[in-house]
């Protein structure tokens, strides 16, 4: 059975960072487009960040030039570098990827999520 694991999350002071991760385990025999979403209380889970297999990226507009996405392929992990954090920031953070497992079909997966919460 595929699972995302994710870690990493807490409590950080306006202008601190914190580096989330995120495991796929299972058995698996691809991983393709591997992402960070986020939903923050009343509104809608929203779109972070996404990497492709090959290293692609793209980013919110609103965390733009302070969060960086990476993977590592060989560990089936992806990561969340977030940088001058704001309080808008507080939510909860969901790993998202799409896995081809072992004999079987393609499917997307979520984690449980973590919480961030940015505040003094």
């Amino acid at each position: 059975q595929v699972q995302l694991v994710e870690s990493g999350g807490g409590l950080v002071q306006p202008g601190g960072s914190l580096s989330p991760s995120c495991a796929a385990s299972g058995s698996i025999s691809s991983i393709y487009d591997m992402a960070w979403y986020r939903q923050a209380p009343g509104k809608q889970r929203e779109l972070v960040a996404v990497i492709t297999k090959s290293g692609g990226t793209n980013y919110a507009d609103s965390v733009k030039g302070r969060f960086t996405i990476s993977r590592d392929n060989a560990k089936n992990t992806v990561y969340l570098q977030m940088n001058s954090l704001e309080p808008e920031d507080t939510a909860v953070y969901y790993c998202n990827a799409n896995i081809v497992p072992k004999f079987r079909t393609f499917g997307e997966y979520w984690g449980q999520g973590i919480q961030v919460t940015v505040s003094s």
